[in-house]
């Protein structure tokens, strides 16, 4: 097992690693922040002084030695734009964020699972197919499309409902359905997909012909199985809230992390780019590494096959 662990570990680590070098040197490749900051029109020589201030006039080598090296001391950068901490910044915008993706989260799962197992147990039935109709357009129809219809229907034509901002938890509703649907979506038909799998198993046949009633052998024996495989959707979406959300945060005005990095991308305001970046890759890692360690757990076999 720790063999296991320590092999896991170290892939984690070195995707972080991979995924903070690859956006340093895209955002350096980009375009001069300097430039975007402080304008065009700006004398060279005080846009000479900016790129000396922050570092910039270095090769970009020397850039990416200074920046691992302030990382390992927990020092990830200042803003360019009021000269504040970046990790201050994000962690203003953080409870925002959560705000909306843990009841999305929530809403995806009690969405997605029961509806894929609802149309597993009646397939090829006309609520199966609804059921799939209805997930198939949840995952495909873009996000901000999805937003905007919503917007339209309930906020403007209706009224019901804020269109956008943070006034008070009614404006959370139609970002956190937005988020939601999607995932659910995805959910439903990967549960299916597993409970059919499962349902055509030899074990699932020898239990209904030894008299077992149907749904204690659904819940004690389909439902079990089928939880394993929908275990790796389920930790993704957890790995990729924060990224998941700014799309939806730009289209609602929503003030969290999604739509800092909006807006720090567009003012190549690097530090706080890196930083939202570095937060959503670690999550993500951590949560694929939960779920490959919790397979270990559930299925032993895997870690014999790396030891």
């Amino acid at each position: 097992m720790l063999r296991f662990f320590a092999i896991r570990l170290g892939r984690a680590l070195l995707t972080i690693v991979l995924v903070v070098t690859f956006a340093f040197v895209v955002l350096r490749l980009s375009g001069d922040p300097a430039i975007t900051i402080m304008s065009p029109e700006a004398p060279p020589e005080a846009l000479a002084a900016f790129r000396q201030a922050w570092g910039l006039d270095q090769p970009i080598w020397i850039q990416y030695l200074r920046y691992f090296g302030a990382i390992f001391q927990g020092e990830l950068g200042q803003s360019m734009r009021d000269g504040r901490p970046a990790i201050v910044l994000v962690a203003e915008r953080i409870p925002a964020t959560l705000a909306l993706t843990i009841p999305a989260f929530l809403l995806k799962i009690g969405l997605g699972i029961p509806a894929g197992v609802y149309a597993a147990l009646h397939r090829n039935s006309w609520t199966d197919r609804a059921v799939m109709a209805g997930a198939v357009a949840g995952f495909t129809v873009p996000s901000f499309v999805l937003g905007l219809i919503l917007v339209l229907v309930f906020a403007v034509q209706l009224g019901w409902l804020p269109s956008g901002g943070q006034d008070s938890w009614r404006s959370a509703i139609l970002p956190i359905i937005t988020m939601a649907l999607g995932g659910a979506g995805v959910l439903a038909r990967f549960t299916r997909s597993a409970m059919l799998e499962v349902l055509g198993q030899p074990f699932i046949r020898t239990a209904s012909a030894k008299g077992v009633p149907w749904p204690q052998v659904v819940r004690g024996h389909a439902l079990p199985n089928a939880a394993i495989p929908t275990v790796t959707i389920v930790g993704f979406m957890v790995g990729s809230l924060i990224a998941g959300a700014v799309v939806v945060e730009s289209v609602f005005s929503w003030p969290g992390v999604g739509r800092l990095l909006v807006v720090a991308v567009a003012n190549r305001d690097l530090a706080v780019v890196q930083c939202i970046l570095l937060a959503v890759a670690s999550t993500m890692v951590i949560s694929n590494l939960t779920v490959d360690l919790l397979y270990g757990v559930l299925d032993p076999r895997l870690r014999a096959r790396t030891s």
